[in-house]
């Protein structure tokens, strides 16, 4: 049962016991306080024999067991795992006595506070050019959810095809794909403002990049010439490409239609692969036209269809959208944030629309399929992909330039960039790189501009590893 409102509970920040028994369990000391709130994230959750409580109590009073308080903390404040609850999945349970006094009854029951994320999660791993991608489901589980398909369907007559496989859209999904459009909008006119106060260095070899007055001092530079400068980088000014990683995909007339040859690949535009995605699922943008139809499709084959006859129909009135789309700002008509105060705002909202435009972005990926190349970046928005031989990848020349097409996921639409996270604006270490965590780089100047660290991003920032203040501190920790 969900403890809504009689009890709420704050739990303190803890640190690891001296005995190492203790240690070894994970136990932690904490206090239970009536008036305060459940940090962001927890759940509070009862558990025990006998009634369930009901959720319209009044007030409730809460007694626990005072044998914690001999606990000790550790002798080494700097190492401690501060705000580790506040910051991750921790699962706590504690033997508490609820009190209900209009139902005279006193019964034992235990607390227990999760929360959906985990406490601290491994950094994104590094792919190497020469390794292909993983398939986000096993060929081995495809074949056999096809093999249970088609024994569940022997027999059954033949359903109709739903949209958008049809060729038609998917309604409910259309206020979906405009909000996108507005978000990616709303996303890239804010950077512009947060570029003007805030520094993003770039690498001029590589394709990484780094928050902060300073670039980091980590030797992990991978381009050319890396030997003759021992890997280190050399720091530029970032530009709002080197943040939102530039994804373009073919802009297909017919979503439906043929695949597109090798020969035709300079005659037809190509724009973002957000933008694609949501002319597909229903944005109308005058200078991108697109094939809508009206009625389903007749299939008289596998890969082979016809459309229906839609001349009975009336014509078209073209509609209004409900949500209008906005503008991208002009460069020489940005205009920096005056405060710290409309810094902060202005980094809020850029969170939101971030937030808003990548889950938007999977709900359509999950209807309007998305492919990617599993040996290069290269996004097609379609059933299958395109037939041009443009792979530049390791062992092309094997392939003839032909893509592995195989199904993507969303970072392959919306690249992520991952930086090093810079806590409390201190300069990064090399030695301490192990104490360090990483976040997307449009999270980090967010979170460097004045907001919120959002709950998703907080296990790989590692917000509650405590960092040693020298060398000789760091080589205590085991």
């Amino acid at each position: 049962m969900a403890l809504s409102s009689g009890v709420t509970a704050q739990i303190s920040l803890f640190q690891r016991l001296n005995d190492p028994k203790i240690a070894s369990s994970s136990s932690l000391c904490c206090w239970m306080d009536c008036h305060s709130y459940v940090s962001l994230g927890t759940k509070a959750f009862l558990h025990g024999k006998g009634r369930v409580l009901p959720t319209n109590l009044g007030p409730l009073r809460v007694s626990y067991n005072r044998r914690l308080e001999f606990l000790k903390f550790k002798s080494y404040p700097n190492l401690s795992s501060d705000d580790s609850l506040k910051y991750g999945g921790i699962r706590l349970e504690l033997p508490l006595q609820f009190r209900i006094p209009s139902k005279n009854c006193h019964k034992c029951h235990s607390l227990v506070i999760q929360s959906n994320y985990p406490q601290n999660a491994d950094l994104p791993r590094y792919y190497s050019k020469k390794e292909k991608k993983p398939f986000p489901i096993p060929i081995v589980e495809l074949r056999r959810a096809a093999r249970e398909r088609l024994k569940s369907m022997k027999g059954q007559p033949r359903r109709p095809i739903p949209p958008p496989k049809s060729g038609l859209l998917v309604k409910r999904l259309i206020p979906v794909a405009y909000d996108v459009m507005n978000a990616r909008t709303t996303l890239i006119n804010n950077l512009k403002k947060l570029l003007k106060v805030l520094p993003v260095h770039a690498c001029k070899w590589c394709n990484e990049i780094h928050v902060g007055h300073v670039g980091h001092p980590f030797k992990s530079c991978r381009g050319p010439q890396t030997s003759i400068r021992k890997g280190d980088h050399e720091w530029t000014n970032a530009f709002i490409e080197d943040i939102l990683v530039p994804v373009d995909a073919f802009h297909l007339f017919d979503r439906l239609g043929r695949r597109i040859p090798h020969e035709e690949r300079f005659s037809i535009p190509r724009i973002p692969a957000v933008v694609e995605l949501c002319i597909q699922a229903g944005v109308d943008l005058p200078e991108f036209p697109t094939k809508r139809r009206r009625k389903p499709i007749i299939r008289i084959g596998k890969s082979e269809f016809i459309d229906a006859d839609e001349s009975e129909l009336p014509d078209p009135v073209p509609e209004v959208p409900k949500t209008p789309l906005l503008t991208e700002i002009p460069d020489s008509e940005i205009e920096a944030p005056s405060s710290a105060e409309e810094t902060a705002l202005l980094a809020e909202e850029t969170l939101k629309a971030w937030d808003k435009m990548k889950g938007g972005a999977k709900k359509l990926m999950r209807m309007y399929p998305v492919r990617v190349c599993g040996y290069c970046p290269e996004v097609h928005i379609g059933p299958s992909g395109h037939k041009a031989q443009n792979c530049g990848a390791h062992k092309h020349q094997q392939r003839n330039g032909q893509h592995g097409w195989q199904a993507a996921v969303l970072n392959d639409l919306i690249p992520p960039r991952y930086v090093w996270h810079v806590p409390n604006g201190q300069p990064l270490q090399r030695e301490l790189k192990n104490f360090y965590g990483q976040a997307p780089v449009v999270v980090e100047m967010c979170v460097q501009a004045g907001a919120a660290v959002p709950e998703q991003y907080k296990p790989t920032m590692r917000l509650d590893v405590g960092i040693p203040t020298d060398i000789k501190e760091a080589e205590m920790v085991v």
